[in-house]
């Protein structure tokens, strides 16, 4: 059981997938669903309006699709964690998302416990990504991804990269290594400035790429 509920807002043009989402997600005991928006620009409104904790967004919308509301999120520097639920697959559509900011990605034939568990995970901070999405990204050689520089990160920074690359949250790092939260915290603004990262979605892909995994 979670310390708290987790509020969920859901983004999908469908009405009958937001139905069907809203009516699984509304049995969970650690999860409220706070609202719906039926396109981006009203997934970013709502979003800022409600603060919800997760954003469930659909990748392909009319007008503002889930990329650019996500893009859009992070210029507000809006805190909620948001993860693309979506039937593309294609890594036209995968790569952006990620790298647009997003904390997870599946699919929505996604089993419903599965998708709860997702929601559970990203909230705590981990990054989700399905095995053959962390393939397409991987196969993206994207410039700015870090590569060539992780000689310049001390052994310590990457302890904490291989575990941020096993979907571990800041607390559970600082649990396995014996430090402090606010330690963790420095260690990886370190390893994003010194591999010229973004965030932690590609900081995992660059130790999954350098073999910095458990």
């Amino acid at each position: 059981m979670a310390d708290r509920t987790i509020r969920v807002l859901l983004v999908d043009d469908h009405q009958v997938v937001r139905r069907g989402l809203r009516t699984f997600l509304e049995v969970q005991d650690d999860i409220e669903v706070v609202g719906e928006a039926g396109d981006g620009d009203e997934g970013v409104a709502r979003a800022e309006e409600l603060k919800p904790d997760v954003v469930l967004m659909d990748v392909k919308m009319p007008g503002t699709d889930g990329i650019e509301a996500l893009r859009k999120l992070r210029d507000l520097s809006n805190p909620a964690r948001v993860l693309i639920v979506t039937s593309f697959t294609e890594q036209r559509t995968v790569v952006p998302a990620l790298r647009a900011g997003a904390s997870g990605y599946v699919y929505k034939d996604v089993d419903p416990e599965a998708l709860a568990r997702a929601i559970r995970s990203v909230h705590a901070g981990h990054v989700l990504l399905q095995p053959e999405v962390a393939g397409a990204l991987l196969s993206q050689d994207v410039p700015g991804n870090g590569t060539g520089r992780g000689g310049s990160l001390t052994e310590r920074e990457k302890e904490v990269l291989g575990l941020i690359a096993d979907g571990r949250s800041n607390r559970e790092i600082a649990r396995a290594l014996v430090l402090s939260e606010k330690t963790v915290k420095t260690h990886v603004s370190n390893i994003l400035m010194k591999l010229d990262l973004a965030d932690r979605t590609q900081a995992a892909l660059w130790a999954v790429r350098h073999g910095l995994t458990g």
